[in-house]
């Protein structure tokens, strides 16, 4: 069974997500832009119960990150895990978007990922 390890910044927060997720996207949302800083953010998503995480974590509107750090790491609800891949201990991950969110709000320089699916907002 495939075992993944990450954690924060300062690696007070660690996770570990076991088998394969359900799925892998990146998010172009407005949310996830100003959440993550960046153009993007990159997710996989695990059943619950096949995710774990130790260390003291604070959350803002479902979105877990490091008191310490400020490092995003997951959210968390009774069914799934969405775990932030960048966190991921081993670069590059070996796990590939098959779906790309909020394509409306894509910077313009960067191309759709080949052979995933493309939703001009949510996936429906």
């Amino acid at each position: 069974m495939t075992l993944l390890t990450g954690s924060c910044l300062c690696g007070q927060v660690r996770i570990t997500v076991r088998g394969a997720p359900d799925r892998v996207g990146i998010c172009h949302c407005t949310d996830c832009r100003q959440e993550s800083g960046s153009a993007f953010t990159f997710f996989g998503v695990w059943p619950a119960g096949q995710f774990e995480h130790t260390g003291e974590i604070a959350s803002f509107s479902g979105r877990s990150f490091c008191p310490h750090c400020g490092g995003r790491v997951f959210s968390l609800d009774t069914h799934e895990a969405e775990v932030k891949l960048g966190i991921l201990s081993d670069a590059p991950s070996p796990l590939t978007p098959s779906y790309e969110l909020w394509m409306k709000r894509r910077e313009p320089w960067l191309r759709p990922i080949d052979g995933a699916e493309q939703y001009e907002e949510d996936r429906s």
